[in-house]
């Protein structure tokens, strides 16, 4: 079995509609989740403020 190299420690929240908080141990800043141009469009949602999707993040991770 491998040794575990590193774990992650990461508390999300729902702050108010699409919104989520995420709160990642060793970091100052929350991170935050929402939606934006065409997902909010397709969840016909019209939110506070736009954040990055959780889907931009994962693109983002992968590509770069």
């Amino acid at each position: 079995m491998a040794k575990v190299v590193h774990s992650s420690q990461i508390t999300i929240t729902r702050e108010r509609g699409p919104t989520r908080k995420a709160v990642i141990e060793g970091f100052g800043e929350p991170v935050y989740y929402g939606v934006h141009g065409g997902i909010k469009d397709f969840y016909k949602v019209e939110p506070e403020k736009e954040h990055a999707a959780t889907l931009d993040h994962i693109v983002g991770a992968v590509g770069g």
